[in-house]
């Protein structure tokens, strides 16, 4: 448990092993075991479901369970596509809580970017090819370049390693 979190919990009087019980799961990156994970959590009877991560790992308990509150954090894309809820002001169902957006923010950001340096011509964009919101993202980011008479220079990043390619790339 992160310690913001316990603190915060503290200050509401919870204490873990005192008050509260606190089941962790971690899919350690497979994703195939996500369901699994969520359907032990439902067999425990938890009160809510915390739900840190994409897509798969927010769907995994909504589609294992009806009633019980999950709460999502992180990363993923727009709620409402993904099917998650049903708009973002009333989710309707047991899921809510909060998402980065990040597909509809690339735009955005080259919006204010040509608004802060309004004779920018040309954009490199990296972004990882096996992510599915980064793929939408570089689409997002494509389309109000159009609108912006930007050119977007799409830089595939394979790994960690490849960021020196990619940025010795850009700078030629």
């Amino acid at each position: 448990m992160s310690r913001q979190f316990g603190w915060a919990l503290g200050e509401l009087g919870h204490i873990e092993g005192q008050n509260i019980a606190i089941e962790y799961r971690y899919a350690g990156g497979k994703f195939e075991r996500l369901p699994e994970l969520a359907a032990e959590l439902v067999r425990l009877k938890v009160d809510i479901i915390l739900a840190a991560g994409g897509d798969g790992v927010i769907r995994a308990p909504k589609n294992a369970i009806k009633t019980i509150p999950i709460v999502m954090v992180g990363q993923g894309s727009d709620p409402v596509e993904a099917g998650l809820g049903e708009s973002l002001a009333h989710p309707g169902g047991n899921v809510t809580g909060l998402t980065n957006l990040l597909v509809q923010l690339g735009g955005k950001r080259l919006e204010l970017l040509k608004e802060a340096v309004p004779k920018i011509a040309r954009v490199a964009v990296p972004y990882v090819r096996a992510d599915r919101t980064h793929r939408l993202e570089l689409k997002s980011v494509q389309s109000a370049a159009r609108a912006l008479g930007v050119t977007i220079q799409p830089r595939e990043v394979r790994d960690a390693d490849d960021f020196d390619r990619v940025f010795a790339v850009m700078s030629s």
